[in-house]
């Protein structure tokens, strides 16, 4: 049985699930969990961009915001990433004690 899908929540820190591969194509990325071995695809490199630099952020909010997501596009950008934590690519980073 796979892990329970994470509750997205963006003010929250995130990284691509540890147990997922990703692997750039001219359209964005294929991306692979290792333990559901579920498959799916990324349809834009900005996309993929955000997914990758979510682990050096504290939030999605400034995530989008260094990876140049316009407030237009933020919306489906989330819904993007909502979708990818549902599906267990997306696991939340621990929370920094300072």
């Amino acid at each position: 049985m796979s892990a329970p899908a994470e509750v997205f929540d963006p003010d929250l820190p995130w990284r691509r699930a540890r147990s997922v591969a990703m692997r750039p194509e001219p359209f964005g990325a294929l991306v692979y969990s290792f333990s559901t071995r579920k498959l799916s695809f990324l349809k834009s490199r900005l996309l993929v961009e955000v997914v990758e630099a979510l682990a050096d952020h504290p939030d999605v909010p400034s995530t989008l915001e260094a990876c140049g997501v316009s407030d237009a596009e933020r919306p489906a950008y989330l819904r993007a990433l909502a979708d990818l934590a549902r599906s267990t690519m997306l696991e939340r980073r621990p929370l920094e004690v300072p």
